[in-house]
């Protein structure tokens, strides 16, 4: 028995520092940017030697990889696991409500802070592409009816991440102000064109 527990522990304790990382990893991201967090102020933010960066995900750009696939908040775009996907008349509604969410959201979400802190990386530019179309543009040009599905979803997307423009230059009290319901309408009316056949 004392060997099962033995053998178990350097796992379990694998396990949790990778998490510590990814943790640490996510929240200097989002404060930072991706240019301005250096591999050991990471390792020590998670009590970890910082030869487990390298070990663990073989990069700091692939430990931003991860960090980024941990944190899409696009999934509930295309509904819990398990469920039917939604039906393409319903991918507007949902992506505008996802769009208002994040604008009333109590706290920003870390993907969108880490994001616009970080765009400009070229290293991380293939990474964040690589992020963008397999968390949002391939699901939703799959769930499209009719041609140039691939075009359209690039559409909805171009949309939805020109929010991040609006909030770095002109913030986001107008759009806190306004109704969410009538916010809601409005965006969906411009998803609406953007995903239209």
């Amino acid at each position: 028995m004392r060997l099962e527990r033995t053998a178990d522990r350097p796992k379990r304790d694998r396990e949790a520092t990778r998490r510590r990382l990814l943790e640490a990893a996510r929240d200097l991201f989002a404060e930072h940017g991706y240019d301005h967090v250096p591999v050991r102020v990471i390792a020590a933010r998670a009590e970890a030697n910082v030869a487990l960066v390298n070990r663990y995900f073989g990069s700091k750009a692939a430990l931003f990889g991860e960090v980024l696939a941990g944190e899409s908040a696009l999934r509930r775009i295309f509904g819990d696991p398990g469920e039917p996907p939604p039906r393409p008349e319903e991918l507007p509604r949902r992506l505008a409500e996802h769009v208002v969410r994040q604008i009333h959201g109590a706290r920003t979400n870390p993907l969108l802070r880490i994001l616009d802190r970080s765009m400009g990386n070229p290293e991380i530019q293939p990474i964040i592409r690589r992020h963008m179309e397999q968390a949002l543009v391939e699901p939703l040009a799959a769930l499209l009816d009719g041609p140039d599905a691939r075009l359209r979803a690039t559409a909805a997307a171009a949309i939805l991440m020109g929010g991040g423009s609006v909030r770095r230059v002109l913030g986001l009290s107008e759009l806190r102000e306004a109704d969410p319901q009538a916010l809601t309408d409005r965006l969906t009316a411009m998803f609406t064109a953007a995903l239209a056949p």
